[in-house]
């Protein structure tokens, strides 16, 4: 047997060889014990409170000096760089892209304006600047209640604990004005002491309790689709009080919130040319979403929208809330391994099959909403109407539940075509009552307006925009500012 000895004799290159290979492993060991003291150092600082945060803090710079990854992660949502084939986050005026728009809500405020929504960050500001909001001044206060401000910003949980949700809701929009200056943020999902999920907005709480269910029993995972749900839902206001209610004691479906509204005598307005009293879906994002293979596979909201990062020794969320295409990799590619090009493809081929029915849809109520105003300048009686508008009714409530739905084709997309075939039906249906009956009226062909773009629609339907934004700019220009200066006067006193 050859001694280490004998054998470094013969062959000296074997000693350099253990010399290097000794001085290779102390560096690693080193390397790897730094690695090791600074994840755990980092780990250590993000869960440091240097700032003591009350529990209706608004301030989303006064959490960040706490949690700076999530705070960073969030004003990326101050980018509006990114455009899908329909969506994303750019602020795509969506009645100039389709003019039909501005004929379906005619006599509603979303005629007048409605564009494709930007980031969280951009919340208030978006909300005061829409002409849906009017032009409030010190001698008119303007069409919206408080309730408009619900979703928009953390300064409403402190408002809330202030006066109740009651007051807060019944106070008009404007008067609120000075103290909604926060947008969506920190306090909206999260407790102050334990940053454990929370909910904030009472209309949540009372959906469950109405359909029999306790929120405060929900999972962890299921928190992370709920927060959520506190906005991203339909609602609408209840009574002259304007309460936020979430019309769900009968389930999520859009037959099962039909029946609801139908059973409180509920319409969100009469349209302006057939008088069909009305429903305006909001955005049914999160009942939608519960009816698709995601939210079956026990995926929630989070998942998609903020996935988990790493950086040094924290995981955390990922608080830059964005459409997933705009980050395949770091959420769908979490669980689907085939490549971006093909699921982003997958996605854009569910879009372009629901639209192209979902726009035949509008094409048909459209003329059905033209027809009906043909009756009636006709003398047409309101009993003979009568259930032609109740079909009209059923087969808009149907195209809005899908259309101001974020990302409804992909979250439910078999659920999302029986509606829109439902709702095609329905249409189709109403406009073969109203040809017999304007037959009987001598009419022989109906004049359909000319409506290729925005502008012929909105003066079609009677509406002076040029008025209304010459009013908008001067609110703009002369009572926001005021609003912000006593905001910044109220938070330099915290």
């Amino acid at each position: 047997m050859i001694h280490l000895k004998e054998l470094i004799a013969k062959k000296p290159v074997i000693a350099w060889a253990l010399f290097l290979g000794t001085i290779g492993i102390g560096v690693g060991a080193g390397l790897l014990l730094s690695s090791i003291t600074t994840r755990k150092a980092e780990a250590e600082f993000a869960y440091m409170t240097p700032n003591k945060i009350s529990e209706t803090e608004p301030r989303n710079e006064v959490w960040g000096a706490n949690f700076p990854r999530e705070f960073e992660s969030y004003y990326q949502t101050q980018d509006t760089s990114f455009k899908s084939k329909y969506n994303g986050n750019k602020p795509i005026d969506m009645l100039a892209v389709d003019p039909r728009l501005v004929v379906l809500w005619a006599g509603y405020a979303f005629s007048k304006e409605y564009k494709q929504g930007r980031g969280h960050y951009y919340a208030v500001e978006d909300v005061r600047n829409v002409l849906r909001t009017g032009a409030p001044n010190d001698t008119n206060p303007g069409p919206q209640p408080g309730t408009c401000w619900t979703c928009k910003s953390p300064d409403v949980p402190r408002l809330m604990a202030k006066m109740g949700a009651k007051e807060f809701y019944h106070k008009k929009w404007s008067e609120l004005g000075p103290e909604v200056v926060n947008s969506i943020g920190c306090a909206d999902c999260h407790d102050a002491k334990t940053m454990a999920l929370r909910i904030t907005r009472p209309a949540l709480v009372e959906a469950y309790q109405n359909m029999g269910k306790d929120i405060t029993k929900a999972t962890h995972q299921e928190m992370r689709s709920l927060v959520c749900a506190q906005c991203h839902v339909e609602y609408y206001f209840q009574g002259k009080e304007k309460y936020l209610v979430f019309p769900w004691t009968n389930g999520f479906t859009v037959e099962n919130m039909e029946a609801y509204y139908d059973s409180v005598g509920h319409t969100d307005w009469v349209h302006s040319l057939s008088k069909t009293p009305m429903l305006k879906a909001q955005h049914p994002d999160f009942e939608i979403f519960k009816m698709g293979i995601h939210a079956e596979r026990g995926l929630s909201c989070a998942d998609c929208h903020m996935p988990y990062r790493s950086e040094g020794g924290q995981k955390f969320t990922d608080h830059h809330i964005q459409s997933p295409l705009n980050n395949v990799a770091n959420s769908c590619q979490v669980c689907h391994r085939e490549e971006a090009t093909t699921l982003i493809k997958n996605v854009n081929d569910r879009q372009d099959k629901i639209i192209e029915n979902r726009d035949r849809l509008e094409v048909a109520l459209v003329k059905a909403h033209v027809e009906a105003k043909a009756a009636w300048d006709k003398g047409i009686d309101s009993v003979t109407m009568a259930p032609i508008l109740q079909l009209i009714r059923k087969a808009q409530w149907r195209w809005d539940f899908v259309a101001a739905s974020h990302g409804a084709s992909f979250h439910a997309p078999v659920e999302t075509s029986r509606i829109i075939g439902d709702g095609i039906q329905l249409a189709q249906e109403a406009r073969v009552h109203l040809a017999r009956i304007l037959t009987k009226l001598g009419i022989e062909e109906v004049a359909y307006p000319d409506i290729g773009d925005k502008d012929k629609a909105q003066k079609f339907i009677g509406l002076d925009i040029p008025k209304l934004n010459a009013e908008k700019q001067v609110f703009l220009n002369t009572v926001v500012p005021q609003w912000l200066s006593k905001a910044k006067a109220r938070e330099a006193g915290y």
